[in-house]
């Protein structure tokens, strides 16, 4: 057995709208305003070393991902965990949601991966998970790989995320500046996505046109989502400003996101479910959610649908909405 071992498990995010909020030159006060869901599905890491030169070997189990981002983690979390420096380096990496793909996977990756280092030389649970959400935050920020993802994920459940920036920060790990709240009833949803990869992040938050459209678009929504408590009864509200903000964005027809969600809809059409579930695009990706108009409805309905996506030429997979971190 390894001199150290640990392992870090993260679901995935996925954005239904947002805002572009990185005026500040800092990151830790760069990220979204905006809404969406923590699925359970999404990274699971084993960390294991040996003492010995510094160096890290990764391999993913299931689904190809991207090296570089955890070596990023590994090398920022140098500076605040030095004995990490000191250790010979494995990663074994466990992929269940596709990449770029709209599912908050590459914040999932650096999260699940900042707690198998830390779990894996002793550092203590509750200050691994706050030291992991706020050193994600960061790498995500410097491969302009995300914006919200990670505070949504520290909130969990149906999470809107009310200040931007990280949930985490400093060397106490304090909370703050970002914050997110969020509430679960462990509600059955359906993902569906085309093969191949959507595009980048960064195509969008980094161009100043895209950028504008998002953010007045998701400053309209988050105004009337940001009011009152936030609870199931605000489920149907989330829906409907999630369809605002996919068109009212321009989001909808970039990309061909609406002929995906025209054969999605059809697909739910052709299950028998159209009265009872709605299809909402995942941002940023060329993917989408399928999810009951009541959030206390528990399935039922995920086998018929995700039959009727793989006919259209769909991927399908049911997941459930993740409980609170």
């Amino acid at each position: 057995m390894p001199r150290h071992l640990g392992r870090g498990r993260c679901g995935g995010h996925i954005t239904l709208l947002f805002t572009v909020s990185d005026e500040s030159d800092d990151p830790i006060q760069q990220g979204s305003l905006g809404a969406g869901l923590c699925v359970e599905d999404g990274v699971e890491v084993v960390a294991y070393g040996e003492d010995g030169e510094f160096g890290l070997s990764v391999t993913f189990e299931s689904m190809e991902g991207d090296s570089d981002l955890y070596e990023a983690v590994l090398d920022a979390l140098v500076s605040e965990v030095p004995e990490v420096s000191e250790i010979a380096w494995g990663l074994s990496v466990t992929i269940s949601l596709p990449p770029a793909q709209g599912f908050g996977i590459s914040a999932s990756g650096a999260i699940a991966s900042a707690m198998a280092f830390q779990r894996a030389v002793g550092v203590p649970y509750e200050e691994s998970l706050r030291r992991a959400y706020s050193l994600a935050h960061k790498v995500e920020r410097s491969r302009s790989t995300g914006l919200g993802d990670v505070t949504a994920l520290a909130a969990g459940g149906v999470e809107r995320r009310l200040i931007a920036g990280s949930p985490y920060h400093g060397s106490d790990l304090r909370n703050g500046p970002g914050h997110a709240e969020g509430w679960s009833l462990g509600t059955s949803v359906v993902l569906a996505w085309r093969e191949g990869s959507g595009k980048h992040t960064s195509v969008y938050i980094d161009d100043p046109g895209w950028k504008q459209s998002i953010s007045e678009s998701g400053s309209r929504q988050m105004e009337l989502l940001s009011q009152g408590k936030w609870g199931p009864e605000r489920w149907s509200d989330l829906i409907r400003s999630a369809d605002s903000f996919s068109r009212d964005s321009g989001l909808f027809e970039d990309s061909s996101r609406h002929e995906l969600v025209t054969m999605a809809a059809s697909s739910v059409t052709g299950a028998g479910f159209e009265q009872e579930l709605v299809v909402m695009l995942c941002m940023l990706g060329e993917s989408v959610v399928i999810v009951p108009l009541d959030p206390e409805e528990q399935g039922g309905w995920t086998e018929r649908v995700i039959a009727e996506l793989q006919k259209a030429g769909l991927n399908g997979m049911e997941t459930r909405i993740a409980g609170l971190s």
